[in-house]
């Protein structure tokens, strides 16, 4: 981190609701040391009825660029004055770039998931079917990316039908070449089947040790993936669960990082060194 702030100092910051378990402090102030770069990244702990006038406040202060987390990756965008294809795409961000007066609007998240879940999970997006669990931000942007690189079943999961309905009828128009559906449970709940290929969680559920109780990981094909977003723990309990199955399964580390790698270069213009971000997760 950089200990030497002073007047030149460039400001990044994340805006999110919790905040406190946010890692990108660590590993973005890692990076910026590794190329030696004179900016800081901090935490703001954002209520969503107090956005708006984050925002114009990031704007006023003439910030370098920020991120935004749950619960805000929607609701930002009418505060931005451009979006990015990325975020077109998934109808969602969570890196914005400032240049100039504007604020635009990037989407870092999908194609840092499909990165993590090739290196991680050795797993590219095909004809197997991929559920999704949630039908936010979060898993709009995931859902984009995994259409973009080749995904042809989803389906979502999700406690409110609105959201995911919505969510299936706007990838439906983009991606025509997969088929959507969705499944409504107020426990997140649904009934697996052997044909799933990967199993993806998009929601904070598993941030405090919540468990998905009605997911029945045992009817999953030895060969079926399972990543968790959920980065709080070196385990999430669905990544226990799984692996206790025999399932590969990991958290969302690996996405954290490679998502990071590309609003780090966003902002900056520069590559940060392949490994200091995850390195500094420990």
């Amino acid at each position: 981190m950089n200990t030497n702030v002073k007047g030149t100092t460039a400001m990044v910051a994340i805006l999110g609701d919790p905040i406190r378990h946010s890692k990108s402090p660590v590993m973005q102030n890692a990076a910026f040391a590794a190329c030696n770069l004179d900016y800081v990244y901090v935490p703001f702990a954002v209520s969503p009825e107090s956005l708006g006038v984050a925002v114009a406040g990031l704007r006023a202060l003439g910030v370098a660029g920020f991120n935004v987390t749950i619960p805000h990756k929607t609701a930002i965008i009418p505060f931005l004055d451009r979006l990015e294809e990325s975020a077109v795409a998934a109808g969602a961000v969570n890196t914005v770039q400032v240049c100039g007066s504007l604020l635009i609007g990037h989407n870092t998240d999908g194609d840092g998931l499909v990165d993590a879940l090739a290196v991680d999970l050795d797993f590219t997006p095909g004809d197997g079917l991929i559920v999704v669990l949630g039908a936010g931000g979060a898993a709009r942007g995931a859902v984009a990316a995994l259409c973009r690189t080749g995904a042809r079943q989803i389906t979502l999961v999700n406690r409110s039908r609105d959201n995911a309905e919505r969510l299936c009828a706007d990838m439906q128009d983009r991606f025509p070449d997969t088929v959507f559906s969705s499944v409504i449970s107020e426990g997140m709940g649904c009934e697996l089947s052997a044909s799933t290929a990967l199993l993806l969680n998009t929601t904070s559920v598993g941030m405090r040790g919540e468990r998905f109780a009605q997911l029945d990981l045992s009817v999953l094909s030895p060969s079926a993936k399972v990543y968790d977003m959920v980065y709080s723990a070196c385990a999430t309990p669905l990544v226990s669960d799984a692996s206790r199955l025999g399932l590969a399964a990991v958290n969302g580390l690996g996405m954290l990082v490679a998502q990071g790698e590309r609003a780090f270069k966003i902002w900056t213009g520069v590559k940060p060194p392949s490994g200091v971000m995850g390195r500094a997760l420990g």
